[in-house]
């Protein structure tokens, strides 16, 4: 019989309970559905024969796997299988219906994936390594060769949506879309296409000094045209580029925020297009040829990975503060239903705004526990820094909630969302913006009453915690504790140990490596404060992170350490984050339990100490 300290609280069931991702198929089988979900406790992939009925767990990976998608014939399941967390890997197969295991596409090396896609006769895959970035193509199930290098960022056309990529190669596989930092860089890339058979270029498209992404092409048979995103009006917007003729058709529409193409419809008559405001999203029909545009209708929040089905119904995950993600249909119904008891509700996220100390506008999120405040406060910064804070379920800020905090988010300048110029305020800059915004939503959450400033917490992951251990070092009187998840410590030091995309990553965002900025770093690298630090803080570090290296994070702690400043380490044994909920879970109560010892009045049933849980 369970005592009442073994049963889970309720932020342990938001992050047990389980969820799957959007549903992946081909056209050629589109009955045959691959999935990612947390049903067995750890991301893994997962097969459905919808005309069966049928469903089975694909992979038992202990990293997990968070990306999978059918082979064109729907015979095969595909996942990239990375072994420690580092992030790199190579491509698995196995039958629809189980069997053998076995690596695919001979001929690409070991590496960061880069995408794949697949068309009739022609599979295309990007990998990078120490030696730069490669595509690498196989024609009617050959070896793979390489058809391009690169030393600046390539990858495969919407590789970045992940499951069946549709931005890579056309219908008929005669045509290859990359996107590549070689006329800018990986925060500007522009579009080439080539033949996929001998790596010639068929066309280019190059906006200077803004992004372009590919996003699909049209399923029709033989049509060459591909719906793109580019930011010539200054957001996101979709433009169609016609490969048969080299002209590019910009989408003119009103709506606020970034616009996006999700798909096409089957006959190609009609574009779904995503729209993304202050964090919440809608979709829409574009009719091609009249120019209507018909709101799909969908509820408030999150709504990621839509696709219009072969019968023209939309599937589409969505997910909101209140309640955690499911895959629905345009009527509303649920699709894709995990197996296991739902999360419970959280609070929910309140749209907010405040002025900078510049005057300009930041929009964010709050959230607060039940009752009047002021509440203790835990300003939570979002990585990327090329991200965004959204209306999306968040068992970890719920958990935050449940212990008393009022949670603030702020999509400080850097973060996307917001137009490019908001965006690309960085670059050059970077450790100085974020602050700034940081520490205006602070004192707004004070003014309104919302939050109590003696009891401040500032906390992030990734670039988040890069931006918590500057905040740590150089402002020290505004918080009473700190948590630096899987952080930048030594921005300088950190760079040889990152992924080939992440060097190129920060190549962008400076404008060369940090050793040729050293005025830059000198002021924006969290260690050359390190000694400033006042307050307690906390560390969750992944052993095999490539994005945020463990060996930059330890010099860190080293240099607290060495003055015996009062600071905890938590170390995992994967990358720049878990796929295991049992470890998000242990890694949350190693958070609360650092929390409820440095900062006061907080609800002590909302928090099981971490010796009891051992």
């Amino acid at each position: 019989m369970k005592t009442p300290t073994s049963l889970p609280l309720p932020w342990e069931r938001r992050f047990r309970a389980p969820v799957a991702s959007t549903p992946q198929w081909s056209p050629v089988a589109p009955d045959r559905i691959v999935f990612t979900s947390t049903e067995s406790g750890v991301w893994q992939v997962h097969a459905w024969d919808r005309a069966k009925g049928e469903r089975r767990q694909v992979t038992d990976h202990p990293v997990g796997v968070i990306d999978g998608a059918p082979t064109l014939d729907g015979e095969g399941i595909l996942w990239f299988q990375d072994e420690t967390g580092d992030e790199s890997g190579r491509w698995m197969l196995q039958g629809f219906h189980g069997g053998e295991t076995r690596p695919f596409l001979q001929g690409v090396p070991h590496g960061w994936n880069g995408g794949l896609a697949q068309a009739s006769g022609t599979v295309a895959a990007a990998i990078s390594d120490r030696d730069g970035f490669a595509v690498f193509t196989s024609t009617d199930g050959g070896p793979a060769r390489e058809v391009h290098r690169s030393m600046e960022s390539v990858q495969i056309g919407s590789a970045d949506l992940g499951g069946f990529l549709r931005g890579g190669l056309s219908s008929d596989g005669g045509l290859l879309c990359l996107e590549h930092g070689e006329h800018g860089d990986l925060i500007h890339p522009a579009l080439r296409v080539i033949d996929p058979r001998t790596g010639e270029t068929v066309g280019e498209q190059v906006d200077e000094g803004m992004s372009l992404s590919a996003s699909c092409w049209s399923p029709v048979a033989g049509d060459q045209r591909l719906a793109i995103v580019h930011e010539r009006e200054g957001e996101e917007r979709p433009a169609i580029w016609d490969l048969a003729t080299g002209e590019r058709t910009d989408v003119r529409l009103s709506l606020p925020g970034l616009v996006a193409v999700a798909d096409w419809w089957p006959d190609g008559s009609a574009m779904l297009l995503s729209n993304r405001n202050e964090g919440r999203d809608r979709l829409f029909r574009f009719d091609i040829e009249s120019g209507d545009l018909d709101l799909v209708p969908t509820p408030e929040g999150v709504v990621v990975g839509a696709r219009v089905r072969p019968e023209g119904t939309i599937w589409y995950l969505h997910s909101s503060s209140r309640h955690q993600q499911i895959v629905l249909d345009d009527g509303g119904r649920e699709v894709l239903p995990p197996l296991g008891d739902r999360a419970p509700a959280g609070r929910p996220f309140v749209s907010w705004e405040f002025r900078n100390p510049h005057g300009h506008r930041v929009h964010g999120f709050h959230v607060t526990p039940e009752g009047p405040g002021p509440f203790p406060v835990l300003m939570r910064v979002h990585g990327g820094p090329t991200y965004l804070d959204r209306d999306a379920f968040h068992p970890e800020i719920q958990a935050y909630v449940d212990a008393g905090f009022a949670v603030g988010l702020v999509n400080y300048r850097g973060s996307i969302g917001y137009g490019r110029e908001w965006r690309d305020s960085l670059i050059g800059d970077v450790g100085g913006p974020e602050l700034e915004d940081v520490n205006a939503g602070l004192a707004d959450l004070v003014r309104r009453g919302i939050a109590d400033p003696t009891r401040a917490v500032i906390a992030g992951w990734s670039w988040g915690g890069y931006i918590t251990l500057l905040e740590l070092g150089k402002h020290p009187d505004l918080w009473i504790c700190g948590v630096a998840g899987v952080p930048v410590g030594d921005y300088e030091a950190g760079y040889e140990d990152l992924s080939p995309m992440l060097q190129a990553y920060d190549r962008a965002l400076l404008g060369a490596p940090p050793s040729e900025r050293p005025d830059l770093m000198r002021d924006r690298n969290p260690i050359n404060f390190a000694d400033d630090v006042r307050v307690p803080v906390l560390f969750v570090i992944g052993e095999n992170d490539t994005r945020c290296p463990l060996r930059q994070a330890m010099l860190y702690v080293d240099r607290l350490a060495a003055r015996g400043h009062p600071h905890e380490v938590y170390r995992f044994p994967t990358g720049h984050g878990s796929f295991d909920m049992d470890e998000e879970i242990r890694q949350v109560r190693t958070v609360l339990d650092f929390l409820h010892r440095h900062v006061p009045g907080l609800r002590r049933d909302a928090i099981r100490p971490v010796e009891a849980s051992r």
